[in-house]
């Protein structure tokens, strides 16, 4: 695999996740299946998922992004649900998953099995979220599956080492099993709280946009790797720092934020796109290892794993769900609204990826005594299908099964009233500190100035209250919308001007920069940020 097969990757991969952006297909199906059916045309390099790359490399960013969008205060209100998928369910799934697997599956070894339910026993991250983003979950549910994603690596990544070292004779026992899995998710935390604040320190002490971004591309692998050094978990300790960062965000200048926004988001996509293409390109690999077990009999052994796995969640969800208020008064006055359609939409969202093959395709060839892995060949190709199945299956289906349950969406109009509240008292205490400031005479301005900056926060103060009013019967538009897409041409108008301009040379290419970026800011402040 030289440069050239890996800028086609990338190229390709970017394409079709911007060819599913047009489509209402999750991008995530759209990569894996043209993945797989670049894997049979003829002259495509063969791309070999490296877990020694996938984990350390293409993990913590993905985490990082993730948790630097995600709330720590929804995510704290909601510690309970989270805590129980992400750490009780991926438990519960490895025992589960292995058992019935050993069970169904003969002359797989029961340690063996075990390693299977560790490897898809963690649901992913990216296809469930962007699902349950683009079909309008309720909050508390993409909270929920957020924060699942969030840890959910951390505690199957360890369940895997110790289920693996049991079945390749390094004689790990339960107690030295429970041990390894306190110290890396207590190290791992451990280690995310003693970096997080000299990482934000640092961060806010780099005066320049450019450093400051060029350490936020940095954070999850020195977060990843102190954490990994120490025997403690990466994961946890890449989303504990993440977590403080996005909570601590508002602290940095306004010119790392739009930097830090925008390369991060270019990051998440070209990785994600790429990673999911990988998971189809894998297929050839997973089928020359197959090994003496017929093609008839793994598929079986497949549609098995995967109804067991689909059940297993189901077996989950709802007594995590109503034990809890049973149990509890406080729980169940607080949670009064919660019915049996939220664990169904929890349970029906767990969507294997691109984690569970990074951690399969790392099983070693031979056990500690030098002979071969038992059915390391039938895990790898379990795992695929697992996650390619619950892909399609679970993926295709999500967005049908929300709008058949009616779900209560997020609430658009008590949203725009929050905003708009919220909007009107900062303009409140803006006015007010800009009356104190003009009582200095240092601070002194003509009066179309000052006239000026109040119209700016009148502006800002009505503009969210007119989202509620009653839309153009001619265009549909808001009073907002139409002022903003009146400033925008406006915008361009005065664009066009400067690039003549410059093309005559009456000003030269710095100057222009320097006058597009002043328009740039002033219509990115005249634009709120539209939802993916």
């Amino acid at each position: 695999m030289d440069a050239l097969s890996v800028i086609g990757l990338i190229a390709a991969s970017a394409a079709v996740a911007g060819l599913a952006r047009r489509t209402p297909v999750p991008a995530p199906l759209l990569l894996v299946t043209a993945g797989l059916i670049a894997a049979y045309i003829p002259g495509v390099p063969e791309f070999a998922l490296d877990p020694h790359i996938v984990l350390p490399l293409l993990l913590p960013p993905l985490l990082h992004n993730a948790a630097l969008e995600s709330s720590y205060l929804d995510l704290r209100a909601n510690i309970r649900p989270v805590a129980l998928l992400s750490v009780g369910y991926v438990l519960f799934a490895t025992v589960a998953v292995g058992w019935l697997a050993y069970l169904l599956i003969p002359h797989l070894p029961l340690t063996a099995a075990l390693v299977l339910g560790a490897v898809i026993a963690p649901p992913d991250a990216v296809a469930a979220t962007a699902i349950a983003r683009k079909v309008g979950l309720p909050s508390r549910i993409t909270t929920i599956l957020q924060g699942e994603s969030l840890v959910n690596d951390a505690t199957a990544i360890t369940a895997f080492k110790v289920a693996l070292a049991a079945a390749v004779g390094e004689g790990m026992s339960w107690a030295g099993g429970i041990q390894e899995f306190l110290v890396a998710s207590v190290g791992g935390v451990a280690v995310g709280l003693i970096l997080m604040v000299p990482l934000h320190w640092l961060r806010l002490h780099l005066k320049e946009a450019m450093l400051q971004n060029t350490l936020s591309l940095l954070i999850p692998f020195v977060a990843y790797a102190a954490a990994e050094q120490v025997g403690a978990s990466g994961v946890l300790a890449v989303v504990v720092v993440a977590l403080y960062l996005g909570h601590r965000a508002w602290q940095v200048d306004f010119e790392t934020r739009l930097q830090e926004a925008a390369v991060w988001r270019m990051v998440s996509f070209i990785l994600e796109s790429t990673v999911f293409a990988l998971i189809g390109l894998q297929l050839p690999l997973v089928l020359e290892g197959l090994g003496p077990v017929g093609y008839a009999q793994a598929l079986w052994y497949a549609f098995a794993l995967f109804v067991v796995v689909v059940a297993v969640r189901f077996v989950w969800s709802y007594p995590a769900t109503y034990l809890p208020i049973w149990l509890s008064p406080r729980i169940k006055a607080r949670e009064a609204d919660t019915d049996w359609r939220r664990p169904l939409v929890v349970s029906w969202a767990g969507m294997r990826g691109v984690v569970s093959l990074a951690i399969a395709f790392s099983i070693p060839l031979t056990t500690h005594d030098g002979d071969a892995f038992t059915a390391r060949n039938l895990v790898l190709f379990l795992t695929f299908t697992t996650v390619i199945g619950t892909l399609v299956v679970q993926g295709l289906t999500l967005p049908g099964l929300i709008r058949l349950l009616k779900l209560p969406g997020r609430d658009a109009r008590s949203r725009t009233l929050a905003e708009a509240q919220a909007q009107n008292a900062a303009s409140r205490a803006a006015d007010e500190r800009l009356d104190e400031l003009l009582q200095d005479r240092r601070n002194d301005l003509p009066g179309p100035l000052v006239d000026r900056l109040r119209l700016t926060l009148e502006r800002r103060r009505n503009a969210v209250w007119e989202r509620l009013g009653q839309p153009n019967p001619e265009t549909g538009e808001s009073v907002d919308d139409t002022y903003r897409r009146l400033t925008r041409e406006m915008i361009g108008a005065e664009r066009d001007v400067f690039v003549r301009l410059r093309d005559a040379r009456v000003i030269d290419d710095e100057l222009m920069r320097t006058l597009l970026r002043r328009l740039d800011l002033e219509e990115a402040a005249a634009y709120r940020e539209e939802a993916d």
